[in-house]
């Protein structure tokens, strides 16, 4: 199917699907059209099956012009992710009208290899929420097919969720810090129609969010977040915390999953001074290579601390099937702990709002986007009346941040939350087979092969995705935070990690991840195709 009849399905697709609300801002057909039209003219996409312009097989010998795999492909992005030719909102009311005077670097480099931009998809506000309820635009909606209500879409990137698992678009970016719930539409739920249309095509899927996702698999997608500082953060995402998020990817395959990373978005920017240099990558992978254990049985880790009291069954069966065939392919199957991941998600809502009360700082509504009527100086009232425009997550939040950066608070909230999180990163790197190079070059600092592992293995989240109406009948709307603890850890440690669906029962799905230790990304990723080969979900 040409490249251009594909496009006109899914701006159909949008149309249907529009009381879903997935998408803030789309763009043109006109505009839309003419781009694609451009790149199937480079890649003669008229004359070859579409399987050939979605994997390695789409070489430039064999195209002509041909800019990458997903050139001509629909591309949405995240409203928190900069772009110039479409408002950034992040879904809040103080930038409803704000348009970046430049594109984020990660959205350059996807234009560059000839993705067209299709829109922004919606958010929780300032990426702030755990079902994507907490937007200026109204929350997003995930629908069910089966006479069931609707399902959570999960947060904060629920609007990309939802875009790319309905057919709206082949992929969608979106902010991370893998912690939040992200849960797809299921495959058994979607319309027949759409299970024959992508059953054969590669898509990446959504993604992360304030962390990645816990419930996004059961879609059938991969949710990638990489090794800190391997991507440039330059001019890119509004963060609510500049440490702890970062852009991230989901994808539909394996195949697809290494291949946007490693030639699309991955490399050093020289204008992020957060960004590896290309000297330190290349040590690190150097380092990596020597040890790394190939053509030998590996060791895979489970940690003892997620199995948590409040996992549901389903999920712990489907943890317990992965490792059982993974021991059956003859790894061997150890038990690792982790003893202050259970400190993780108190330092990540201490560590976070406090980086999100500074980062907001600048909303005053002065320098640029909305600015309340009622903000006036000559009685006091500057900027509260703007700040007030805030949503009920957000103001929680920079409540939350400004208290642990207190004078009285900071020793006893902050500053011991930054010492947990180093702690976690210290566990995380004795569980390993091999050092972090990042920090070290002497590789007898690792556990050594005999004793650490080379990946571990846990669900992402607790339970499958709820339906939005119990969501809107919690208690208190910190009930949302438990989703991020069996993700946040990771985020914490900066380490890669991966979530793919394994099937339980029938139908079913349930969201695992592989972590590995920084910068190993092709051990986490092999051992991720070991268990899709064999208990992947696969589209029918």
């Amino acid at each position: 199917m040409a490249l251009l009849e594909i496009a006109k399905k899914s701006l159909l697709t949008a149309e249907k699907y529009s009381a879903l609300n997935s998408l803030i801002s789309v763009q043109s057909q006109l505009g839309l059209f003419s781009q694609i039209q451009a790149s199937q003219e480079r890649i003669h996409a008229g004359n070859l099956p579409y399987f050939l312009l979605t994997t390695a097989l789409c070489q430039p010998s064999d195209t002509g012009e041909s800019k990458s795999p997903i050139d001509g492909h629909l591309i949405a992005v995240k409203d928190n992710i900069c772009t110039i030719d479409f408002p950034t909102t992040c879904a809040s009311k103080l930038l409803e009208q704000y348009t970046s005077p430049f594109d984020a670097t990660i959205v350059r480099k996807v234009k560059d290899a000839g993705a067209v931009i299709m829109g922004k998809t919606n958010m929780d506000e300032f990426g702030m929420g755990s079902h994507s309820m907490y937007s200026h635009f109204g929350p997003v909606m995930q629908s069910a097919n089966d006479g069931q209500p609707a399902r959570s879409a999960g947060g904060s990137s629920g609007g990309s969720a939802v875009a790319v698992a309905t057919g709206m678009c082949y992929a969608s970016s979106l902010e991370c810090c893998w912690g939040v719930t992200l849960s797809f539409t299921p495959v058994e739920l979607w319309e027949p129609t759409l299970v024959a249309q992508f059953a054969s095509q590669p898509l990446i899927v959504e993604l992360l969010d304030s962390n990645l996702r816990m419930e996004c698999c059961p879609g059938g997608g991969w949710l990638l977040m990489q090794t800190h500082w391997t991507q440039s953060e330059y001019l890119g995402e509004i963060s609510q915390a500049s440490k702890s998020y970062m852009v991230s990817y989901g994808f539909r395959t394996f195949h697809l999953t290494g291949l946007m990373f490693t030639d699309t978005i991955n490399g050093h920017d020289d204008d992020d001074p957060t960004s590896i240099t290309p000297q330190a990558r290349e040590r690190i992978q150097d380092r990596l290579s020597r040890s790394r254990r190939k053509g030998r049985r590996l060791v895979i880790g489970y940690p003892e601390e997620f199995n948590l009291v409040e996992l549901d069954d389903s999920v712990r069966n489907a943890w317990e099937n992965t490792l059982s065939h993974l021991s059956l392919q003859s790894h061997r199957i150890v038990a690792v702990s982790l003893p202050h991941t259970k400190h993780a998600l108190s330092a990540y809502y201490v560590l976070a709002p406090a980086e999100a009360s500074s980062n907001l700082a600048k909303y005053d509504g002065v320098r640029y986007g909305y600015r309340d009527p009622d903000d006036r100086s000559e009685d006091g009232l500057l900027f509260s009346p703007t700040r007030a425009n805030f949503g009920a997550e957000v103001r929680r939040r920079i409540i939350a941040g400004a208290y642990s950066l207190s004078s009285e608070a900071i020793n006893n909230y902050f500053l011991k939350a930054q010492s947990a999180r180093r702690v976690i990163q210290h566990d995380f790197s004795n569980a390993f087979a091999q050092p972090n190079y990042l920090v070290t070059d002497n590789p007898e600092e690792g556990r050594g092969g005999g004793e650490g592992v080379d990946v571990l293995i846990a669900p992402t989240s607790l339970s499958k995705a709820p339906f939005l109406e119990d969501v809107k009948m919690q208690k208190s709307p910190l009930d949302s935070y438990v989703n991020d603890v069996l993700t946040v850890p990771a985020s914490l440690a900066g380490i890669p990690a991966i979530c793919l669906p394994v099937v339980h029962g029938e139908k079913g799905s349930v969201g695992m991840q592989v972590m590995a230790q920084y910068g190993d990304e092709e051990m986490m990723w092999e051992v991720a195709k070991i268990i899709e080969d064999g208990l992947g979900s696969k589209l029918e």
